[in-house]
């Protein structure tokens, strides 16, 4: 906790008037409350208030008010939701420089961001708000992620009901950049406004996109890629919505002999590092199941849609401020590592740094595959 910026989170306290009612459980007494839950898998309001057995020791982590079911709840419901996604994008911007150096997986001087979208079911009973098919409920996490570490840099919390392609209307693209996204996000008139941003797009193409071939570029079939076309879109609608020239790139997957075309209006770089810069957009995949396993985020303290969008940013800051440590304090470990040392020693003073570099460390896998990390105690 003494990496959080406390000043900063007061900020987002006082933009919202968090604290105007308080009734002696404050922002910070909630945010150190639910991120204890995200640290150590709690299952409901009620494990949460075993905090109460730590009674001697939650005044000098911060805690100032009594942590109790009932309070949390109301907590949970009455204090905005936006403190903690305006806390969770300072958080943000504290890490990304920090991983700014780190490798991508791909040739690329650039800036490459991938972006798409999780559902998280709910029951329709208990979350009639998030309505999403007949019988069914969810809401949507749409999520612009930074290769460089995969920080997400933009998260929108949406129904179930809200397509993807929506999303690309809040987000300001930067120039340089490439985003890499899958079909499902193929809209001509959204995707010209990167070319408009000078920010370069690798997207999927649909099987039904007309196209009509200008140029053809040689390649290295060896390489898997199998074509690289300079191609204008033919549909009426289409041809007004993106009027530029596009690139068109096919590639063979050799494992799996499974064929890709991409869409890009980039027309420098080589065919095969489009295709690799494509590849890369499996890491957000990676990154929505990593933070699914080891996040609370499927099932929620309370069921309310401010309740659901705090777990869900509390739960976003947590993950951030964990990579933060991890880069400051020069830690070799993975993350998921991190988060399982900090759960059995959260109230302890040992430094992380030293139970990491234990000597009489090892690890272990457990039945199912997991890596465990055991202790001499």
């Amino acid at each position: 906790m003494e990496h959080l910026p406390s000043y900063e989170f007061q900020k987002c306290v006082a933009r919202y008037r968090g604290d105007s009612h308080d009734r002696g459980f404050s922002c910070h007494d909630q945010y150190l409350a639910m991120a204890f839950a995200q640290l150590t898998y709690r299952e409901s309001l009620r494990d949460i208030a075993c905090l109460r057995a730590m009674s001697g020791k939650l005044y000098h982590m911060g805690f100032r008010g009594r942590v109790a079911r009932s309070t949390l709840a109301d907590a949970n419901d009455a204090h905005d939701w936006r403190i903690y996604a305006d806390f969770a994008q300072v958080l943000i911007r504290i890490a990304r420089p920090l991983y700014a150096a780190d490798p991508i997986g791909v040739d690329l001087d650039q800036s490459l961001y991938a972006l798409d979208s999780t559902t998280i079911d709910l029951c329709l009973s208990l979350f009639p708000w998030a309505r999403f098919r007949k019988h069914k409920a969810a809401v949507k996490m749409h999520t612009l992620l930074d290769l460089h570490g995969n920080i997400p840099t933009f998260i929108s919390i949406t129904d179930g009901k809200v397509h993807d392609v929506n999303v690309l209307d809040e987000i300001l693209p930067e120039a340089g950049a490439f985003y890499v996204m899958d079909r499902g996000y193929v809209d001509f008139e959204r995707l010209y406004i990167f070319t408009l941003s000078a920010a370069f797009f690798v997207v999927r193409t649909k099987s039904n996109v007309l196209l009509q071939r200008r140029y053809s570029h040689p390649v290295d079939k060896a390489t898997g890629v199998r074509s690289d076309h300079t191609v204008i879109l033919t549909a009426i609608d289409s041809a007004k919505a993106y009027p530029d020239p596009l690139r068109r790139v096919s590639y063979l997957d050799v494992e799996t002999r499974k064929r890709f075309k991409f869409l890009t209006n980039n027309f420098t770089l080589p065919a095969l590092t489009i295709a690799q810069i494509y590849k890369c957009r499996w890491q957000v995949e990676l990154f929505f199941k990593w933070i699914k396993q080891h996040l609370r985020i499927k099932a929620f303290y309370g069921t309310s849609e401010n309740a659901v969008k705090t777990q869900i940013w509390i739960a976003v800051s947590v993950y951030v401020l964990v990579a933060i440590i991890r880069k400051r304090l020069g830690l070799d470990a993975s993350l998921y590592q991190i988060l399982q040392i900090l759960s059995v020693t959260l109230f302890e003073k040992t430094p992380i740094l030293r139970a990491l570099q234990a000597p009489d460390s090892e690890e272990h896998l457990d039945d199912f595959g997991n890596q465990l990390i055991l202790f001499d105690l």
